[in-house]
């Protein structure tokens, strides 16, 4: 739909990584240059604000904030996990959505997110068109799972993997020092595809590489998995680096993790995983009897900013600019894509567009042929693929030594 003159809403959803709001700067600092965007409104906790009336007022903030956005983790806009039940179920949600739209005049609508956020968008944009409410809707990709459907990778991908293998290598300086032996398990998020577990492998590029790697592309046998770890330890001395995805499972289907506990799940169903170095830590050492030290990455992969890469904060960045020239265009019910140019000599990706209903609840796993099948990594072909993605420094200003976030006012826009 062209020539639409309204207001704009952005909204963040899922969990967050150290670029993420990057791609709110590229909204919101686009936003300001056409005329036709009367107001740029931010929805606090991504639908939840929505529904709720909880938006600020973007054009209140100061534009030097707003440029800090690119350096600072986490949503800023605050982030959330909830997923609208089928219209033929409950259209209750997806009347407030039109009530608050039509009361705020929002005529541009940026949700920005993974797959379960693509599908909120999706379906957001599919009751618009419904109700002939006229909004242009466009997805804004992000997820460090990588796993979103139609785009050569995701931004927030880049920055998680540089800190994985990173700290792959760091981990293994440490864990080499001494003359007895250790068996050290990392666990990397990762539920159902395994593209940031396999970035360790990164680190053997410098000869500071994990031994092992177990992804949840392929099924988990535990004595194999042993069996593997043995080997390893007999070749060096009892010292072994592995990493395994959170989401590994067995041959039936059964996370490593529920070994243990019992799993709670997300309001998207989603096994909340966690603790599966811990499991097969107890099993290595009750197995082999050495010295073993269960490692788990958690949150941190996702919010080092620090050690962000260049390349992922400038993609991020033009990922949400693009939204918005796209959506002023006239573009809808799309999702912008990073489309890697192979015929370029050197690293270089072009923005377009995917139905974002392909990109919902659509994900994308590793190649087989990317695995090596002993378990050691991850083939030439990966690397090629990775490494131009975790180039640059962050360039991450700083005030006494830390960092310097971006501090939003956050000034109620409530009519």
């Amino acid at each position: 739909m062209k020539n639409l003159k309204g207001a704009c809403l952005f909204g963040q959803s899922g969990g967050p990584t150290s670029v993420i709001n990057a791609s709110a700067a590229g909204v919101f600092l686009e936003a300001l240059k056409h005329e036709q965007i009367t107001d740029i409104y931010g929805a606090e906790h991504g639908i939840k604000g929505i529904l709720e009336e909880n938006l600020v007022d973007i054009r209140k903030e100061d534009v030097k904030e707003l440029e800090l956005l690119k350096n600072t983790p986490s949503s800023a806009l605050g982030s959330v996990r909830y997923k609208l039940k089928p219209l033929n179920v409950d259209e209750t949600d997806y009347k407030r959505i039109l009530e608050v739209f039509k009361k705020y005049d929002i005529r541009y609508f940026f949700y920005n997110g993974g797959n379960d956020s693509m599908d909120t968008c999706n379906k957001v944009s599919k009751y618009l068109q419904s109700q002939n409410y006229e909004c242009n809707v466009i997805g804004v990709p992000k997820t460090i799972d990588n796993d979103l459907y139609g785009t050569d990778h995701c931004p927030g991908y880049g920055s998680a993997a540089k800190y994985v293998a990173t700290t792959m290598m760091e981990l293994y300086l440490d864990t080499h020092v001494y003359d007895t032996g250790m068996i050290t398990i990392v666990e990397v998020m990762g539920r159902n595809a395994g593209w940031l577990t396999a970035a360790s492998s990164l680190a053997t590029l410098k000869g500071l590489g994990p031994d092992l790697i177990y992804l949840p592309e392929e099924h988990f046998d535990v004595d194999e998995f042993i069996e593997d770890v043995r080997k390893v330890a007999e070749e060096k001395n009892d010292k072994v680096m592995v990493v395994i995805s959170e989401g590994i499972k067995d041959t039936n289907g059964r996370y490593v993790s529920e070994y243990l506990v019992s799993l709670d799940r997300d309001s998207f169903g989603h096994a909340q995983l966690g603790g599966t170095a811990t499991v097969l830590a107890g099993i290595v050492n009750e197995k082999l009897g050495i010295k073993v030290r269960p490692i788990e990455f958690s949150l941190l992969q996702r919010c080092a900013a620090h050690v962000a890469s260049g390349t992922d904060i400038e993609e991020a960045f033009n990922a949400g600019k693009m939204a918005v020239k796209y959506a002023v265009a006239g573009n809808t019910d799309k999702m912008v894509v990073f489309v890697r140019d192979e015929e370029s000599d050197k690293y270089k990706i072009n923005y377009e567009l995917v139905a974002v209903e392909e990109a919902a609840n659509t994900e994308k796993k590793i190649p087989g042929e990317w695995i090596k099948k002993d378990h050691t990594g991850l083939t030439d072909d990966f690397y090629k693929y990775a490494l131009p993605l975790i180039q640059g420094p962050s360039n991450s200003p700083t005030e006494d030594g830390l960092p310097r976030f971006a501090h939003l006012k956050k000034i109620s826009a409530k009519k």
